[in-house]
């Protein structure tokens, strides 16, 4: 499983950029040269990789659809801070996975002016403290409450350093009245997920700290607590990101990305196949969920998705 690395700080931020520049190709090698297509498109294109759940498997997703329209296609594994001055840079093409208004904010506000936003494909991109649906008496997070015995008072959380950690433990628990009756038991998001799992399995009372998108919500019967505090934050949109100049060089992959939208439970359907576990090969998941999922082709890429197979 991968360790949710937006959820912890940006220890990135003092990172020199040249470890992108190592990733794109050795010698400073230029990997956005022009090489244009029938279609317009260059057909050379770097995208940018954070190993993040959703990041992993829609990069998968966009990387076979793509080479099946004739792209050649490179995905370079970065941290967020040399990403963003990378992609400011012209060093990469594209980077899917941009959380605004709140995560990478620090970087929009510093490097946005230089880069072209292609638009919102999913818009609820959240912090929850979930239950299975069957505790139907658990409804909201003041409801936890009534319930703490039966949960032996504890939450099931994730790493202690991570954002959605420090919002339980500090916003929510408090302003809920939870932490005199409850413990956030921290640990690692594996360890969580196996509970969560375990308790599941044997229809059992638990309640865990978690996040959509996540392929969890495709794998479980889960119910997100009602917050009618906001203690937990609003709701984020994810956005694609060009470097300057892309929807010029890339008109029609910009306007496929203009059109690209996931619901939650298409999202969640592609992580189980893409990053769930026991996942080794996230291109062959996508291939998988895309041959399941003709209409979303359709949709995204219009005419262009007539005679794809995968």
């Amino acid at each position: 499983m991968y360790t949710p690395k937006r959820m912890t700080a940006l220890s990135a931020a003092g990172m020199s950029a040249a470890l992108l520049l190592t990733a794109c190709g050795g010698g400073g090698e230029d990997l956005t040269g022009p090489a244009e297509g029938e279609g317009g498109d260059n057909k050379e294109i770097n995208i940018a990789l954070i190993a993040w759940e959703e990041g992993i498997a829609t990069t998968a997703m966009w990387e076979v659809i793509l080479e099946e329209l004739d792209y050649d296609v490179t995905v370079t594994d970065v941290d967020v801070a040399p990403m963003y001055q990378g992609a400011a840079n012209g060093d990469v093409d594209l980077f899917l996975d941009t959380w605004l208004p709140i995560t990478h904010s620090d970087y929009w506000e510093d490097y946005g002016d230089q880069l072209e936003d292609l638009g919102v494909w999913y818009d609820n991109a959240v912090l929850t403290i979930t239950v299975p649906t069957y505790m139907e008496d658990v409804n909201s997070i003041a409801d936890l409450t009534d319930h703490a015995e039966e949960l032996g008072g504890q939450i099931i959380g994730i790493d202690p350093g991570a954002g959605l950690t420090r919002v339980t433990k500090e916003e929510a628990m408090p302003g809920y009245g939870l932490d005199e009756d409850f413990e956030l038991v921290e640990s690692s998001t594996a360890a969580m997920l196996a509970e969560l799992d375990s308790a599941i399995a044997e229809e059992e009372p638990i309640v865990v700290t978690l996040w959509r998108p996540h392929p969890a919500y495709a794998q479980h019967d889960l119910k997100d607590l009602e917050d009618p505090e906001g203690l937990m934050g609003d709701a984020e949109q994810i956005h694609a990101v060009g470097r300057d100049g892309f929807s010029e060089e890339y008109p029609e992959l910009s306007e496929w990305i203009g059109n690209w939208e996931m619901t939650d439970d298409e999202l969640a359907s592609l992580e189980v196949l893409t990053v769930g576990e026991d996942v080794d090969d996230p291109q062959a998941g996508a291939r998988t969920w895309l041959s399941e999922n003709p209409e979303f082709l359709e949709r995204t890429l219009g005419e262009a998705a007539e005679g794809l197979e995968f």
